[in-house]
């Protein structure tokens, strides 16, 4: 790395994962723009954890479009620009097919794909486009990199969520199509598939009645921590080769093993 600070942004940096990327990152030394949807406070709270000053927070449903072109405007604006994007923001809503009539089954999948593969599609196509013409960060990190947060569900289905299982699926394929176009220009794309991370977002599940059931998925006898899935996205982030573009991690403690 050079000794100029990568310029960061991380999507649904107000809780959980992206918060702990959001941390992590800044004790590296970056420069981190921590975007949240509608809770300011936990954005807030976010912001007053980071080491090192000059970061910032945003606003925007990355679900509309025209909010994620103004979202890439206000962080290049404030930050000059933009060397390494973290698609973490993500929903997830049950919404079994037998159990859910057609008006809701409509509703999900459009919510779902909107700001689980849409909202991240729109962002990287902003992020490919200025990073091509930038000048490389350094020589092993080229001109920019982009770690998208997919899921195991990608793989072994969502059965209680097929909408959530299909966006990141999708997720997977544009990290891949987007590895094999932006490599030549020394643009690195990384995607990370967890397993159950415990998070907030994830407690009503942890703790409620299929809590059982989600630890008897695990081996280790526990699910991933927020902190471990940042552990990992900040390597790729920042100090993963070049060769591993294109790569899809698993990180499911072994709950689900694909060939």
């Amino acid at each position: 790395m050079s000794n100029s600070p990568v310029y960061a942004l991380v999507t649904g940096a107000s809780r959980g994962i992206g918060r702990a990327i959001a941390q992590q990152l800044a004790a590296r030394g970056s420069r981190v723009a921590v975007h949240f949807q509608k809770n300011r406070a936990a954005a807030e709270a976010t912001l007053a954890t980071l080491q090192g000053t000059s970061h910032a927070i945003f606003a925007a449903d990355l679900s509309d479009a025209s909010a994620v072109e103004k979202l890439w405007r206000d962080v290049t604006a404030a930050f000059g620009r933009i060397d390494l994007v973290v698609n973490n923001a993500g929903t997830y809503g049950d919404h079994a097919p037998l159990a859910t009539d057609y008006a809701a089954w409509q509703h999900e999948w459009q919510r779902t794909l909107a700001a689980n593969l849409f909202g991240p599609a729109n962002l990287c196509h902003f992020a490919a486009n200025a990073m091509a013409t930038a000048a490389p960060v350094s020589a092993a990190f080229g001109r920019g990199r982009i770690v998208n947060i997919s899921s195991r569900g990608a793989f072994r289905g969502e059965p209680r969520a097929p909408a959530y299982g299909a966006s990141k699926a999708g997720l997977n394929s544009l990290s891949q199509s987007l590895a094999l176009e932006l490599a030549p220009k020394q643009i690195y794309i990384f995607c990370l598939a967890p397993g159950w991370v415990d998070t907030d977002m994830a407690s009503e599940y942890l703790t409620g009645p299929r809590a059982a059931e989600i630890k008897a998925q695990h081996p280790l006898g526990r699910v991933a921590t927020a902190d471990e899935i940042a552990n990992a996205a900040v390597f790729c982030g920042l100090d993963a080769p070049a060769t591993m573009t294109g790569s899809i991690i698993d990180i499911n403690g072994a709950s689900y093993l694909r060939t």
